[in-house]
């Protein structure tokens, strides 16, 4: 009821008239840059020995530097959901991939449109297709560009960051043209490196492994995939700067979800709520605004919405349930090292076999709680709780509990929550899947 309550509410603000908005010329353009599967600790940023983003390193040096940022769900449809909606994925519905957010969501693309921006979306993932996501209508315009085969397969699902370049920047050239009118919001989403991994052979001597190597492993495959898109953003870049002053440019940086690379004995992301597909990259750059700094204290990727809000000198909405970090940045608020934070986990897909009708309900795998560096998980199957300590024990290999104890009391609400939620939204419209739509998610590895 509660949730109704603020949807409602949420489309009572929407409708009302766009407030005037002070200096509305002198608003930067905001071009958000989101990478799929790129985990924190393969940059060179975040303290990785090989060269695999040297591009992306400069640019968050450049501004803040979320040192311990994390999705909210480690699947793309939920996490980018999440990020544009400043809504846990229980929320706004999208909890699995194929799974649609629920209709008429506030979102970031649509506050910054009734401030006067042009909102732009282009997205090189089939998970985040209009019919299987239901986003398009927060954007005056979204493109899918699924134009290239990149595993040899017979269906054309994904994009190369090459290709989505081109689409992006031709779209960004025509907003620009002929001087200054609207502020532009573009949003990108590069496939690299989601599995399965492509070898990038002109980048394998950048990251220290050698291109006559006979024996890829999946590690190496990742890495040139991360240099790979590294280098395509910095293309972006260029051009976005040839064509717009980098004082008049806001630029955010994000995975989405990081990656398992045999942790825990698992390969991937979605099913667990482990470091490695949790902690992710996230910073923002915009030059005489945001001062370079490294923020220690906890972070999500829900955050970037109300910030970049925050950051306009617009009031920050009330339905935005991140946080607006635009006062730590200015000095005007420390950092809440304190801060506790949410976690949720979700089967991949929806299969073709299930009762369509409960497929939220039954998609929850696991939830955790992170509070003064002690995190805990507790998987919904099968009642498997653990507690690690991520400051002694950042492998999460010894629980500090035994498996089967008593969740905490503080976990036990927060799986309520969501578990109510879920329920609820099983109310939604099922999916519709075709058969070309279980072809592509299965080859992406989110359907067993």
């Amino acid at each position: 009821m509660l949730s109704k309550l603020r949807h409602l509410l949420c489309l009572v603000v929407l409708l009302l008239p766009a407030p005037a908005v002070a200096d509305r010329d002198q608003q930067p353009h905001i071009l958000v840059i989101s990478v799929d599967t790129l985990r924190a600790d393969r940059m060179g940023s975040y303290g990785y020995s090989r060269k695999t983003s040297p591009h992306i390193d400069d640019l968050l040096v450049r501004g803040a530097r979320f040192a311990d940022a994390r999705t909210v769900e480690p699947l793309t449809a939920p996490a980018l959901a999440s990020m544009l909606t400043s809504l846990p994925p229980h929320e706004h519905g999208s909890t699995r991939n194929g799974l649609r957010v629920r209709p008429e969501l506030p979102s970031l693309p649509k506050v910054l449109r009734r401030h006067g921006y042009e909102t732009g979306a282009f997205v090189g993932s089939w998970t985040l297709r209009e019919k299987l996501w239901a986003m398009a209508d927060h954007f005056d315009h979204f493109e899918e560009v699924l134009n290239k085969a990149r595993w040899l397969g017979m269906v054309k699902r994904e994009a190369t960051a090459e290709d989505l370049n081109e689409a992006a920047l031709d779209w960004f050239s025509e907003q620009i043209e002929g001087g200054p009118s609207r502020p532009v919001f573009l949003w990108v989403h590069y496939v690299e490196p989601h599995a399965p991994y492509v070898l990038q052979r002109d980048f394998m001597n950048q990251i220290g492994a050698s291109p006559d190597d006979n024996t890829y492993s999946d590690s190496n495959k990742y890495d040139s995939e991360i240099a790979y898109v590294d280098f395509q953003i910095s293309k972006l870049l260029k051009a976005v700067g040839d064509q717009a002053p980098k004082e008049d440019t806001l630029v955010v940086f994000v995975s989405d979800h990081g990656e398992s690379l045999g942790e825990h004995g698992y390969w991937g992301h979605g099913r667990h709520l482990y470091e490695p597909t949790l902690h992710i990259p996230m910073g923002i750059t915009w030059p005489g605004h945001v001062e370079p700094r490294v923020v220690e204290a906890p972070a999500l990727i829900i955050d970037l919405a109300p910030t970049l809000v925050g950051l306009l000198g617009i009031e920050v909405p009330d339905f935005f349930q991140g946080m607006d970090w635009s006062k730590v940045f200015v000095g005007a608020a420390r950092e809440p090292h304190e801060r506790v934070t949410l976690y949720q986990a979700h089967r991949g897909s929806v299969g073709a076999k299930e009762d369509q009708t409960r497929v939220r309900e039954k998609g929850l795998l696991e939830v955790a709680r992170l509070e003064d560096g002690k995190k805990e998980i507790l998987r919904v199957t099968n009642g498997r709780r653990r507690v690690f300590d991520l400051v002694s024990d950042p492998a999460e290999m010894e629980s500090l509990v035994l498996e089967q104890t008593e969740v905490s009391a503080d976990l036990q609400i927060w799986l309520d929550r969501v578990m109510a939620a879920v329920i609820l939204a099983d109310d939604l419209p099922p999916p519709s899947l075709s058969d070309e739509d279980m072809e592509a998610l299965r080859a992406l590895g989110y359907l067993e």
